[in-house]
């Protein structure tokens, strides 16, 4: 019995010094498995040193051209499309006949309506004869003349509608889009086909709160395209908007007359320079610092090598580089890339931009 004790006793012992050792191994383990604490990383930014410099006050935006006027070629009246006298290109006149629908029925219903306004005529005659005798009343008179002005009418509206069969273009231009073909059905208002002007052009651009004073009606401005290097074209603005959008933008429109040398097309991105001709020195940081746009703006500079969050006042737009009227002061450093990875406070590496100017 003694030794049965005994052995259990060892048996035992032998088992916790077993699972001590096991747990002592998975200790010095996860010890040696665990994250250390990153601390002093160094996040890479670009930086671009602050200073005021001469910069002309130009203000250039880029848009899209697009149609002076555009329009859909629409039925007027509903029926079966007997002709259709356009294709892709073709160039078309205000007022023109460009497909023609069914109005067979129509010419018939005018040809009664002229038969019964004829009889309609003949008794109002009549009518008018037998009242002078006092062979009939004054009512009978005025039906038969009543008679007589709904047969003009019938007609009147019979022709508007054989009028109406003949579809015409609502604007000269050139036809972009083809829908229909003769032979189909159309409804009134149903669009045949789509109609562009390019004899002249608009270009709507945005504008900051800060610009768009400057500018007024009617002014002149400098029209260039990448289709045509160092061409110029004349367009006057057409249209400032009176209100801005959430960011403080503001629609303006520039209209200028197409060019039969270097004839332009609606999509093409165009240049408006609206040439300020003014010179000043200004504080002008890379538009790629800004943080939240210029509603809010916001950059970091570098500080003692730390990321620095500074609130900021803009101005103008000269190109890609944005004015700064307050918050920044020469010598600052403003981070121009790598800002994803910062808060205030982060260490940084500064890499200069290439187009510091010192």
């Amino acid at each position: 019995m003694i030794r049965r004790i005994l052995l259990v006793l060892v048996v035992v012992l032998l088992l916790g010094a077993i699972v001590f050792r096991l747990a002592s191994n998975k200790k010095n383990i996860d010890k040696k498995n665990a994250v250390q604490p990153v601390t002093n990383i160094e996040i890479p930014v670009n930086t671009y040193m602050v200073s005021k410099s001469d910069y002309n006050d130009s203000l250039i935006k880029i848009g899209s051209l697009i149609p002076f006027k555009e329009a859909d070629i629409n039925a007027v009246a509903g029926g079966q499309l007997i002709s259709v006298h356009f294709n892709l290109g073709t160039m078309v006149s205000e007022g023109e006949t460009v497909a023609d629908i069914d109005n067979k029925q129509l010419h018939l219903n005018l040809q009664q309506a002229l038969l019964n306004k004829n009889k309609a005529e003949k008794d109002v005659k009549r009518s008018d004869t037998l009242y002078a005798g006092n062979a009939t009343t004054l009512q009978d008179v005025q039906n038969t003349k009543l008679n007589y002005d709904n047969t003009v009418n019938q007609i009147q509206i019979i022709n508007k509608q054989i009028e109406d069969s003949h579809i015409k273009a609502p604007i000269s231009g050139q036809i972009v889009s083809k829908f229909k073909e003769a032979g189909e059905y159309v409804a009134i208002g149903a669009a045949l086909g789509h109609i562009v002007d390019l004899s002249r052009l608009k270009a709507d651009v945005s504008v900051n709160e800060a610009d768009v004073y400057s500018l007024k009606n009617g002014q002149e401005v400098k029209v260039s395209t990448d289709i045509y290097p160092n061409t110029y074209f004349t367009g006057h603005i057409s249209f400032i908007s009176n209100k801005g959008d959430a960011a403080h933008n503001y629609q303006v429109e520039i209209t200028l007359q197409n060019s039969a040398a270097h004839p332009l097309k609606a999509g093409t991105f165009a240049y408006v320079n609206f040439e300020r001709k003014s010179s000043d020195k200004a504080i002008l940081i890379p538009r790629s610092s800004l943080l939240e746009g210029m509603q809010s703006p916001k950059v970091y500079i570098v500080e003692n090598g730390k990321s620095v969050l500074k609130n900021i006042v803009t101005g103008k737009e000269a190109g890609d580089m944005i004015e700064v009227r307050d918050g920044l002061k020469e010598g600052d450093k403003v981070i121009t890339n790598g800002q994803i990875n910062l808060k205030e406070g982060t260490t940084v590496r500064e890499i200069i931009d290439s187009t510091d100017k010192k």
